[in-house]
């Protein structure tokens, strides 16, 4: 009997046994929505091409941050046929097995089609590239609403949203929709964008009214270039509003010191010697905002000495930054309002005022007391012999600096009667002897001699008297007093 049916079917589609040659693509196979019926794996090839190349043109909106968009072709993007193999395995279709098997396939085609996927794959590159240079330029850094305090008057600057495209992970939502998703019309794709809100409201800014802490120190002394630092500095840290929490650091808000923000060559402190520096006399801003963020009792997170003493604060009332040594100044708003840091300069003076909403008692005090627990002066002068200069010159390189131990007391009193006294800090300064260069340059062996040994002796008086003795002018053996003689 099956040897019978075989041979009916065999006549009847004109089919052998064996596997049949490729041909023509069998009705009711498609590549997507084509459909490859009768066509040839050439044709099929050419056809499928034609389709992916059609969809180069086709829009892809990117949504960055903002409600902004970046529109690109599929091209732009690096789109291809990623599985041309399909069109031979279409052409196989009803070619392999025996006849029953090669029956039931045709059968199964006249009442459901086989439909193969168009797989298209993208440049990766391509797409990190566009994200990075269209997309990620719309990145904003949120801005917290803030205060501008103009005429004795607060004024309330309204912030701004912050987005950031997170470029990776928009690389894989991307791809992945393209070749997962995408029904190859134009479409619009979300990319992953951090939102930040800004901080603070009208109603929160109203409370900051009060002052909390006030200092001032004077730089009266000082020549045009520091004292254009100090009020570089100033003006730089002027304006911040502090919300709860937030920490400021000094140095992130004065740097960078260069020409272009402002800075002029002035002396600093580095290593024991003074020395001029961009930005020399920044020192002297950060300090000054220290003793008012004291008396307003915020919180210090970081606080330094500076190497040698500073003569407008007391002892261990610095606080100083370098950016060699990485010392800054820093402190947490530890209310739960925020704050406004008020900076001026005016004859030569410098202004720190903290504003907030003020919560201490009406009574309570805080005063800030220097024990100095140790001075350390230097014995002797740090003198140095120069041969190239003759015997009468000496010139200061380096002024004394005396030493010191120092530690800084909180005092707190209630109603004028002190409650708590605590340490606030320790300090120590370093002693620097006076340092001078001296002439001995001369053809007199004895006067050479007498200078060296002045100079041994460490004291630089001492030097300025030998040298005056054995430069004065020889004294004429005719010389005397006449003053009698009539």
């Amino acid at each position: 009997m099956f040897a019978v049916i075989t041979a009916v079917l065999a006549l009847s589609f004109g089919m052998t046994v064996h596997a049949e040659e490729k041909g023509e693509i069998k009705n009711g196979i498609f590549a997507g929505e084509i459909d490859l019926s009768g066509m040839s794996v050439e044709q099929a090839e050419a056809a499928l091409t034609a389709y992916v190349d059609g969809l180069r043109g086709t829009e892809i909106t990117l949504l960055a941050g903002g409600d902004h968009s970046v529109v690109v072709t599929a091209e732009a993007l690096g789109i291809r046929w990623s599985n041309p193999e399909l069109v031979s395995e279409a052409a196989e279709v009803g070619t392999h097995g025996n006849v029953i098997e090669r029956y039931k396939i045709l059968k199964d085609l006249e009442y459901e089609n086989l439909v193969y996927p168009i797989e298209l794959e993208f440049d990766l590159q391509a797409i990190s590239d566009i994200l990075t240079n269209e997309c990620a330029k719309y990145d904003v850094k949120a801005v917290n609403t803030g205060l501008k305090r103009e005429n004795g008057e607060f004024q309330i600057i309204e912030g701004q949203t912050g987005y950031a495209l997170d470029v990776e992970t928009s690389i894989d939502l991307v791809y992945n929709y393209l070749t997962g998703e995408w029904d190859h019309k134009p479409c619009q794709i979300p990319l992953d964008v951090a939102v930040e809100e800004p901080k603070g409201s009208t109603e929160e800014l109203a409370q900051v009214k009060d002052i909390l802490g006030s200092f001032t120190t004077s730089y009266s002394t000082s020549g045009p270039s520091r004292s254009a630092n100090v009020e570089n500095g100033c003006n730089l840290i002027n304006g911040i509003t502090l919300y709860p929490g937030e920490e400021f650091s000094t140095y992130q808000a004065v740097a960078p010191f260069s020409v272009d923000n402002g800075y002029y060559m002035a002396g600093s402190y580095i290593n024991g010697k003074v020395v001029d520096s961009l930005g020399g006399g920044i020192c002297q801003v950060s300090t000054t905002l220290y003793n008012a963020v004291l008396l307003s009792e915020l919180e210090v997170t970081q606080r330094h000495n500076h190497s040698m003493i500073v003569t407008y604060v007391d002892p261990s009332a610095d606080a100083a930054i370098a950016e060699s040594s990485g010392k800054d100044f820093t402190f947490v708003n530890n209310y739960e309002y925020p704050i406004y840091i008020e900076g001026y300069t005016e004859n030569k003076r410098i202004t720190f005022n903290i504003y907030g909403k003020e919560t201490r008692d009406p009574g309570r005090e805080v005063i800030y007391e220097s024990e100095v627990l140790e001075v350390n002066r230097p014995a002797t002068d740090n003198l140095q012999a120069n041969a190239s200069q003759p015997i009468g010159y000496v010139a200061v390189a380096e002024s004394a600096h005396i030493g010191y131990k120092a530690r800084l007391w909180k005092v707190v009193k209630e109603n004028g009667v002190e409650v708590s006294r605590e340490q606030i800090n320790s300090s120590s300064y370093k002693m620097v002897p006076r340092t001078a260069i001296v002439g001995v340059a001369t053809d007199n062996p004895q006067a050479y001699e007498e200078i060296m040994a002045a100079i041994g002796t460490g004291n630089l008086d001492h030097v300025r008297n030998v040298a005056a003795m054995l430069t004065a002018p020889p004294q004429n053996e005719n010389d005397w007093d006449d003053s009698d003689d009539e």
